[in-house]
């Protein structure tokens, strides 16, 4: 606790592994940074993502003020260009403060792990949230692995 911010997305992953992944890394608090907390995978729109964590001992906030704001994502969905993503992100977080500080205040409370849907952290905003709550909070980032851990988490998940 306190010393470091976990990160995670759950593209390509069932609820079951994905909760399984954060019991595995001792997580008690997931961070939801997505604007909309909506998704198609059974599991992760934010009542029963929120109720799945619950189950587990795993308490839930959702900061959308720290998700990528629909004209930015509108923008990268039509061109493509991260760098240009990145720059109106990083832009449009320097004003979020307050809710960069939050994070940081969560995280040393509690071992929490900032979550959306992107599996690859390097193009997703989650990255650049973590970061700031870096900056502003001397903190560590731990991006959790996207697939490496997958197979054997599901074999487990399974037996």
């Amino acid at each position: 606790m306190g010393s470091q911010i976990f990160t995670s997305g759950y593209e390509g992953l069932s609820i079951d592994v994905f909760v399984a992944r954060l019991k595995a890394n001792a997580i008690a608090m997931v961070i939801d940074v997505r604007e909309l907390p909506l998704s198609r995978k059974p599991g992760f729109s934010k009542k029963s993502f929120a109720e799945m964590l619950h189950q587990a001992g795993i308490g839930y906030v959702h900061l959308p003020v720290l998700g990528c704001p629909r004209p930015i994502r509108d923008r990268f969905k039509a061109n493509g260009d991260w760098a240009a993503y990145a720059t109106a992100f990083s832009t449009y977080l320097s004003g979020q403060e307050m809710a960069v500080a939050e994070v940081v205040g969560i995280a040393n409370v509690a071992t929490s792990c900032l979550v959306c849907f992107e599996a690859n952290f390097e193009r997703c905003h989650r990255s650049m949230v973590a970061s700031a709550a870096a900056h502003a909070g001397g903190l560590a980032v731990v991006h959790l692995p996207a697939k490496a851990e997958m197979a054997a988490l599901t074999a487990r998940v399974a037996a």
